[in-house]
């Protein structure tokens, strides 16, 4: 091909933005006999909202607590932003200060107002004046939709508030990364909606997102990449658009057939 000639079509995965942020090279996870992740190889761009999916233990959320290292792995390595997982101590703290985390129940303080909540660790972390954490808390609990809400205790809140506190307070650390663990599972259906509005907003507005979830209307959505793990594996990885027309895989496939018919 002369350097005049036209690219070749291709059907590789476009992302939209910037250069590899997570980098996950040969995980093994185990516990005890049993190995809950074999070669896992993936790489998360800046910018790039990355949807896992697939069955029931299939180690979808195996795969997203080790980034931040709640869970440890067996061996292979993974990279934040160049700098190789740290083991303890105050680097690892200050990693997951940059990598916020959404769970599936939503771990917030109960003791403590919705605006204690998502100021706690600007203050106690980053060193911010009250003041000024809370006014930046106040504007991600607007951008959430919950700012009215800031004096009541977690306790008084539906579900979906929660959950929508929850992401104002990992966003309050100014994370590189966003990492979500089924954060719409404990909710009663009519609150997931509100949750995952905010999600999307957080991808159209650029955040580097990695998100478990049984949503597929999300995924289709939201995602610049769908990965499709079973059995502890990374079985295929597309677009929203191949995966879910054209999926690859005899498993992929089988899955897919399941949600359709039930």
């Amino acid at each position: 091909m002369t350097p005049s000639d036209p690219a070749p079509p291709t059907s590789n995965i476009s992302v939209r933005r910037g250069d590899p942020l997570v980098v996950m090279t040969d995980v093994q996870k185990h516990y005890g006999e049993f190995q809950a992740l074999t070669d896992i190889n993936l790489t998360v761009n800046r910018g790039e909202v990355v949807v896992v999916i697939g069955p029931s233990g299939s180690g979808k959320s195996t795969l997203c607590r080790t980034i931040n290292r709640l869970e440890t792995i067996t061996s292979g390595t993974i990279t934040i932003d160049g700098e190789r997982l740290p083991e303890e101590g105050k680097a690892l703290a200050a990693l997951r200060a940059d990598v916020g985390m959404v769970f599936q129940s939503f771990n917030l303080f109960a003791h403590l107002t919705v605006l204690e909540n998502v100021t706690l660790g600007p203050i106690k972390v980053r060193g911010k004046k009250k003041a000024d954490a809370e006014r930046e808390a106040l504007a991600l609990l607007e951008r959430v939709g919950v700012a009215h809400q800031s004096d009541k205790l977690p306790a008084q809140l539906s579900g979906g508030q929660q959950q929508r506190v929850a992401i104002a307070r990992a966003l309050a650390m100014t994370p590189k990364l966003m990492l979500f663990d089924e954060p719409t599972s404990a909710l009663d259906p009519e609150m997931i909606n509100e949750v995952l509005d905010v999600m999307t907003k957080l991808a159209e507005d650029g955040m580097t997102m990695i998100v478990v979830t049984h949503e597929m209307g999300f995924a289709r959505r939201a995602a610049d990449r769908v990965v499709f793990m079973a059995d502890g594996l990374i079985v295929e990885e597309a677009t929203p658009e191949e995966f879910f027309t054209a999926p690859k895989s005899d498993r992929a496939r089988d899955f897919l057939s399941k949600l359709i018919t039930h």
